[in-house]
């Protein structure tokens, strides 16, 4: 039998630059069972697909630490919480070393560049002495770290950091401690402590910044779908009740579930009865009965009755924790154009290495009287320079903003691609129910009989009140400002029709027509006409009578959301071809669609139908964007080329789409398409900026301009605008959470 291949997306520690990922990703390739690897520097985690018979996460994890990085093998909750408070206190400890830096750099600086204090006669040792922290205290890491690449055969930010700042503080200790070897040869001995220590700190600031533009959205995400309850009552074998911790639950434990709870795990009823909300799977809006030996789903909410269940799925089996798997794995994605920047950047540092020892050779053969002074000074600032973090930072720094401004919208992308493709949306599909919809029962039209006395209402307030049925909600909700509560009267439900109530010795009946039927009630003509015309419009219709007589008729339906008929105008103008699909009957469809302004709708499809009809349309060359909220339009929501999950809707749904609407809002669709187009021309201008920077600041770190006009790039200001670079890219990505989406 043939083994089950694993994936799993880790954080991956010790990261500092696009080229770190790129030499991190070609480890783990490298290792035996290791069916593929991505690392993503942005959100600093390794999706990784393996086969268990031949590595684990534990062989992995030793592979990384080799060569300097870490993986984090551990996935419980409490693992998740240490790592989150690791990220803190690294960022907290950079920004001590930052700070730390910075306050010896600035006199340090005011020395070295200002002539009367340069040339003092103990500048050279108060300089050493003020460098020195900076460049092997605070620096160190850059140092331990391009060590254990090197060790790798592997190059990074940290080597060209390492190698730039040593030579240059190496040469400069060189001269201070023996000047005469320069002096005898009629040459100055020149130090660049000032430029070692100031190019330290500058990557280390450049560090700071990108941390914290970087982010990590993955909590806000885990508030945003809201988890299962963090503990539950279960029932051991002598009946007594225990209230334990979710990670706890046991399968074939028997779970209370009370009313108004939200279900923890997966199982199945075994004593009890109650309606359930599974809107949130089934995209219906009326809640679902559950008796015994129905399943029932964790993250569905219990109504008012109470029942227990055996637990049949617990843990990352749920479909909650499954969610919250995919959302990390797709978030570790990459956009397809950063895994041709992610190549770029693995073989950038060796090339610069090479440019920078080749400009050496150059500046020593040809510089006459200051040619190592030169080739040194070259050598030393093609390094610092050609820093490949701007590079490494220009699309995962966009993706990260524009997903961080996304989920404040209300928008959820789980994907970078698809992030970049909702722009090119030129069709989108929507369901009915709960996406079109409310999703929710609510009265529409009463036609009373009689006059509708205060006590009338309050009879029907408080009889529907006490019932358990789904649509009693929508009268009770509609009557609750202005009814009062009644507390003599007795109630009787009759299944499959309604509920009788008995006040101060009369009967009142509220439910179908053939609850009336039943009750020899009959109907005059006009009430008769108001029920056909309310039925034509696929309204659910409950009457209310007495002994005598029908009181008044209630029309009920699931009403179009406003924003629906709002978002849908917008992406007409926009020049996008909007589709209704839906399984509900024709009669139904045709009213909505025509509330809606929908000129293309199909009714009475299967979830094999949708799916079907999404093929088609891309058959013809559409982009599509399919929007949903059951698990009947998972496969759907998978099949096109977008797939847009309701917040509120089945777990399946969110799992399958790659982006979710956490709001059930429409016109969040919109607003997803223009931060789609903001978020790629952010990575357009970055990637340019990028490339740009370096094809420009390398030739002139070499030289280049020296024979024109005699200029040579100090170290110093080649740190400067390095870490400006990195910084630039990373405020081009900040600007996006400033840019409006509506």
């Amino acid at each position: 039998m043939k083994t089950q291949i694993i994936k799993k997306t880790l954080p991956v520690l010790g990261m500092t630059c696009g080229a770190c990922a790129a030499s991190a990703q070609k480890i783990l390739n490298r290792q035996e069972g290791v069916e593929t690897a991505s690392v993503n520097f942005a959100t600093e985690t390794a999706q990784i697909e393996y086969n268990p018979d031949k590595t684990d996460t534990s062989k992995l994890k030793a592979a990384l630490q080799g060569a300097g990085y870490d993986l984090a093998i551990d996935e419980s909750d409490e693992s998740t919480e240490k790592l989150d408070n690791l990220h803190e206190e690294n960022y907290k400890a950079l920004k001590t070393k930052v700070t730390g830096a910075i306050l010896f750099c600035i006199p340090l600086v005011i020395i070295g560049m200002t002539p009367a204090l340069m040339h003092l006669q103990y500048s050279n040792f108060v300089m050493w002495l003020l460098a020195t922290p900076v460049v092997l205290y605070f620096g160190k890491g850059f140092f331990i770290r391009a060590y254990k690449q090197a060790k790798n055969r592997s190059f990074n930010m940290d080597t060209l950091v390492s190698l730039s700042a040593g030579t240059a503080y190496i040469y400069s200790v060189f001269n201070t401690l023996v000047p005469q070897f320069w002096h005898s040869r009629g040459l100055h001995p020149d130090v660049y402590f000032e430029a070692a220590a100031v190019v330290i700190a500058f990557v280390m600031l450049g560090k700071l910044l990108e941390e914290k533009a970087k982010g990590n959205t993955s909590s806000s995400i885990k508030k945003l779908i809201g988890l299962q309850p963090k503990t539950v009552i279960i029932l051991t074998a002598d009946g007594t009740q225990s209230e334990i911790p979710i990670a706890q639950v046991q399968i074939g434990d028997v779970v209370l579930v009370k009313p108004g709870e939200k279900i923890a795990v997966d199982g199945k009823v075994v004593q009890g009865s109650s309606y359930v909300d599974e809107s949130m799977i089934t995209g219906e809006p009326i809640a679902v009965e559950k008796k015994a030996d129905d399943k029932v789903f964790a993250g569905t909410i219990n109504q008012k009755g109470s029942f227990q269940f055996t637990a049949e799925k617990v843990g990352s089996s749920t479909l909650l924790a499954q969610i919250i798997q995919m959302v990390q794995d797709a978030q570790g994605s990459k956009a397809p154009v950063q895994k041709l920047v992610d190549k770029i950047a693995g073989i950038f540092v060796p090339i610069v290495i090479g440019i920078a020892i080749l400009c050496f050779v150059v500046w020593m053969v040809a510089g006459g009287d200051n040619a190592f002074t030169h080739a040194l000074l070259s050598f030393v600032t093609i390094l610092v320079i050609a820093c490949p973090c701007a590079l490494g930072l220009a699309t995962p720094t966009a993706i990260m903003v524009g997903i961080g401004k996304g989920a404040e919208n209300g928008i959820l992308i789980k994907d970078a691609e698809s992030l970049e493709t909702i722009q090119k949306v030129d069709t989108v599909i929507l369901d009915k129910t709960g996406t079109i919809t409310e999703g929710k029962p609510q009265i529409v039209d009463i036609k009373w009989n009689v006059e509708s006395t205060d006590l009338l209402k309050n009879i029907l307030f408080n009889i529907e009140k006490s019932s358990e049925h789904p649509l009693a909600d929508a009268v009770s909700s509609h009557f609750s400002k202005e009814a009062k509560y009644i507390n003599n009267i007795q109630i009787e439900s009759i299944t499959g029709q309604g509920i009788v109530g008995l006040y101060e010795g009369e009967k009142y009946y509220i439910g179908n027509l053939k609850l009336i039927s039943n009750a020899n009630i009959s109907l005059d003509a006009t009430s008769k006409e108001w029920i056909d015309k309310r039925l034509h419009e696929a309204n659910t219709v409950i009457l209310f009578s007495n002994e005598q007589q029908v009181l008044s008729i209630i029309a009920i339906a699931d009403k179009i959301k406003q924003t629906s008929i709002e978002a849908i105008s917008q992406l007409q103008k926009s020049g996008i071809e909007v589709y209704m699909l839906t399984g509900d009957n024709e009669q139904t469809a045709q009213s909505i669609a025509r509330q809606a302004n929908i000129g293309h709708y199909k009714a009475g499809l299967l979830p094999a139908d949708k799916t079907e009809f999404i093929k088609q349309m891309q058959a013809k060359g559409k982009i599509v964007a399919m929007v949903g909220d059951g698990i009947n339009d998972s496969a759907a929501l998978a099949q096109a080329n977008v797939g847009i999950a309701m917040g509120q809707g089945s777990d399946i749904a969110i799992d399958t789409a790659k982006m979710t609407i956490i709001s059930n809002d429409l016109t969040k669709i919109p607003q997803a398409i223009k931060l789609s187009k903001q978020t790629n021309r952010t990575i357009k201008q970055n990637l340019f900026w990028a490339f740009i920077y370096n094809i420009i600041a390398i030739p002139i770190a070499a030289g280049i301009l020296y024979p024109f006009n005699g200029f040579l790039l100090n170290p110093m200001i080649a740190g400067a605008a390095m870490a400006l670079s990195s910084v630039s890219v990373v405020s081009n990505s900040l600007i996006l959470k400033y840019k409006a989406l509506k």
